[in-house]
């Protein structure tokens, strides 16, 4: 197999250049890092003849369609990331490309996150057309969906529909649809039935399993092809055992493919629906890490060939002979990295590689079976090099009481052995999420900047067990927020921090920690920065009562509103004595501004040093290029000036 840098294809991603007059040998502008990467989502059509990519132009994403052959590009969608935000695309047919775009809206006076479902035929111009047409559009229309992009199948064996699940008649009660990709006939193919959110298709287009929700009651039901009766398959309590997530269903419309826990650790079973014991056929499991990911199916034979897990060496686990030589190929090829399957065409003999080490953000690559080529796309992020990032190493440390914390480092590459140098500690949000290893714009850039920073995987993070992320449920602010604190306590006694030296940086549930840290742990930290952060869980529990996940967020958080504000930094500001930076998006759909803008107010009164930063028409992803880059360029000022 050859690689080649095709002069093409780079052309047709020109690397933007920053004057280096104003940094310092070493020191990167914060562009490089803060930029939306170059391209993103490449994908093939299913006859390789065309490759589709998100691609950043100047702070807007552009939908781009690419000929193989004649390297001729197309237009097909263009956002500012403020109006709407492209979610997901995927390739219907050789021709039609479905679209699910993502905007704020309000409803009723509560703000919300509303999706659209869009098509676009990269053969018949570059115009976006409506796939799902709801009020107004058909006569028994009377509920406008606020989520219309959940397609359950794209139906491998017919090019010319899909199937679609939305609520277009009664709120939360989805239909399913058979759609047309080229005109607006539509087909409902089942009904609504009570409690139930979401439906699943077997691989022949059948709808034939229903996801309930009865207020913290989670259940599934199935439909026997035999008689077309529905039964339950299995029910329980939100955040209880079993928690089982349905991954899909195999090219045998009897076998489904579940997630469930093993001795601890979520893996990856299989059931055949005609047995009425139902039981689980162990199909792959690691007994260090939760098995997360999902099912990888062949275009080809239609076959589960395996299943994503970050902790896999390729970040994939194959089962299929013919999968795992094709890999042990490319790991040859390009050895000591990372390289990844991102998509195929339907013969299997064209692909989209990504290519990545710790120390290096990824490449995409367009490679064909055929000639044994591999050509070079684009760097996601070109001013990168690995001479100037440092890469993860992941590292493990013990808790007060007594529990190993997995966690990644990262060190500037001039730190001296012994050198004590200023830390950041960077919790991830969620809380039930956690960091993997791999390329990271925020935390190289923050080494960059001549940070040592440690992410931990603390308790109630997700990939280490059942028990384990549990610790979360009714557990802010509690041994979770310890194990922040004996993190730092760890780089101290390991000679890598400087003591009265250390930082907590963090967004969304990250942010809260790191605010709690002030509160709570002062005598340990110096200072904090929440980004998009939450500051109030009685603000949460009150909004809850507009949505319908009301039960599920007091069960996540109890409704003891005096324990609540325990845990709350808002009601803990007079305990904060460190500096806070406060960074904020205005419309912030997953943790409102009013947090911040409460926050700030709090300390503000309260004569504490505290910066408030509302990013404008932000969202909780800092989607918005000059939002992203607006933050790094405020931590950086924050740390330089406190740590």
């Amino acid at each position: 197999m050859r690689i080649v840098v095709s002069a093409l294809y780079l052309l047709c991603f020109a690397i933007p250049t920053f004057s280096s007059e104003t940094t310092a040998p070493g020191k990167l502008p914060l562009e490089a890092f803060g930029s939306l990467p170059v391209i993103s989502n490449v994908k093939l059509a299913p006859d390789g003849k065309h490759v589709t990519m998100l691609r950043n132009m100047q702070g807007n994403t552009v939908l781009l369609s690419l000929n193989v052959k004649t390297m001729d590009s197309n237009v097909l969608a263009t956002t500012d990331n403020q109006k709407f935000k492209i979610s997901w695309y995927e390739w219907a047919n050789n021709d039609v490309l479905l679209i699910g775009a993502r905007f704020p809206a309000k409803r009723h006076g509560v703000s919300t996150t509303e999706t659209r479902l869009l098509k676009v035929n990269i053969k018949q111009g570059s115009s976006l057309e409506p796939a799902f047409k709801t009020r107004g559009a058909y006569a028994s229309d009377d509920h406008q969906s606020q989520f219309q992009d959940n397609v359950i199948s794209l139906l491998p064996q017919d090019n010319e529909h899909f199937l679609l699940a939305v609520d277009a008649d009664l709120p939360n009660q989805p239909n399913v649809y058979k759609l047309s990709l080229n005109n607006n006939k539509r087909e409902k193919l089942q009904h609504a039935r009570e409690n139930i959110r979401g439906w699943y298709a077997d691989r022949q287009g059948r709808v034939r399993i229903g996801l309930g929700l009865d207020e913290a009651r989670v259940f599934y039901i199935h439909r026997n092809l035999q008689t077309g009766d529905w039964q339950t398959l299995w029910e329980y309590q939100l955040f209880d055992a079993p928690d089982i997530d349905i991954l899909g269903f195999d090219k045998n419309p009897d076998i489904l493919y579940i997630r469930a826990i093993h001795q601890d650790r979520y893996a990856i079973f299989k059931v055949n629906l005609r047995s009425e014991s139902l039981e689980k056929e162990l199909v792959y499991a690691d007994h260090r890490y939760d098995i997360e990911g999902r099912l990888i199916y062949s275009r080809k034979s239609g076959e589960v060939v395996g299943v994503t897990h970050g902790e896999a060496d390729n970040g994939r686990v194959y089962w299929d002979q013919s999968y795992k030589n094709f890999q042990r190929a490319l790991d040859k090829v390009l050895p000591n990295a990372a390289n990844i399957i991102i998509s195929m065409s339907e013969d299997e003999r064209k692909y989209v590689l990504l290519s990545f080490q710790d120390n290096k953000p990824g490449i995409f690559y367009l490679g064909d079976r055929d000639q044994g080529s591999l050509d070079v796309l684009s760097s996601q992020y070109p001013l990168l090099k690995a001479d100037n990032l440092a890469g993860k190493r992941k590292v493990q440390y013990i808790a007060r009481d007594g529990l190993k914390i997995e966690a990644y480092l990262t060190e500037p590459h001039y730190r001296a052995p012994d050198q004590l140098i200023p830390a950041v500690i960077l919790p991830h949000g969620g809380p039930m999420a956690r960091d993997y290893g791999g390329f990271d714009w925020l935390t190289e850039f923050l080494v960059n900047r001549g940070y040592l920073v440690l992410q931990p995987n603390f308790r109630g993070s997700s990939g280490y067990g059942f028990d384990f992320e549990q610790a979360s449920v009714k557990g802010w602010g509690k041994e979770m927020q310890h194990d922040l604190q004996d993190a730092a306590a760890w780089l101290i006694s390991e000679k890598l921090a400087a003591p009265e030296r250390v930082c907590l940086v963090g967004a969304s549930y990250g942010g809260y920690a790191a605010l709690m840290g002030l509160a709570t742990q002062g005598d340990t930290f110096k200072c904090a920065a929440s980004i998009n952060g939450v500051t109030d869980l009685t603000m949460i529990l009150s909004d809850s009562r507009r949505y319908t996940n009301r039960e599920v967020v007091k069960k996540q958080f109890g409704d003891d509103r005096s324990q609540l504000k325990e845990v709350s930094p808002l009601h803990l500001a007079d305990k904060i004595s460190a500096p806070v930076l406060l960074i904020h998006g205005e419309e912030d759909r997953v943790v409102p501004v009013k947090h911040s803008r409460e926050m700030a107010e709090e300390l503000q009164d309260l004569d504490k040093n505290v910066r408030y930063v509302e990013l404008p028409k932000g969202n909780h992803y800092l989607e918005i290029e000059a939002n992203r880059l607006t933050t790094l360029r405020e931590l950086e000022t924050f740390l330089s000036t406190y740590l």
